[in-house]
């Protein structure tokens, strides 16, 4: 049973998703769907009865076909966003994660998902001029925190 923890009902959305943040030689890995202004880690929903660590690698597999090892938890995020028209509450972790094999993706510029994501190499002290969600933690992306950090962030 392959079922996203993605749940709507008439009113709004709820969602558990998981996120890997890979940084390289000063640059973090983002991504961007081609209909969309703003840049987001990379991750997906954790499917019903998988671990965490099992969706994070998963979902890099599914999207850039690359091998991840998971490291650590540094971020567990409540988010509120709309989702289309609808509400949604979002239930993420973020973990950073490194790659098990240099030659899987490319390690600069962007490149194309099969899945109509682009991804990009951007360089941490460019972070502030990017639209990057979640906006409350980009400071952390640039200083990883030695310990986990939670947060609570609401967009109108």
């Amino acid at each position: 049973m392959n079922k996203d923890l993605l749940f709507k009902t008439n009113d709004f959305l709820f969602s558990y998703r998981v996120a890997g943040i890979l940084i390289r030689d000063g640059k973090i890995l983002l991504q961007k769907p081609k209909d969309d202004i703003g840049y987001a880690i990379p991750g997906g929903h954790v499917s019903y009865g998988e671990i965490a660590k099992e969706a994070l690698i998963r979902e890099f597999k599914e999207e850039i076909n690359a091998d991840i090892k998971k490291e650590e938890l540094k971020f567990v995020g409540e988010i509120f966003f709309p989702w289309g028209n609808m509400p949604c509450q979002q239930i993420v972790l973020f973990y950073t994660v490194s790659l098990c094999n240099d030659n899987q993706v490319p390690l600069t510029g962007s490149f194309e998902a099969k899945n109509g994501i682009d991804f990009y190499w951007i360089l941490l002290s460019d972070l502030h001029e990017k639209l990057v969600y979640p906006q409350s933690i980009i400071n952390d992306l640039i200083n990883l925190p030695d310990q986990i950090k939670y947060f609570i962030e609401k967009e109108e």
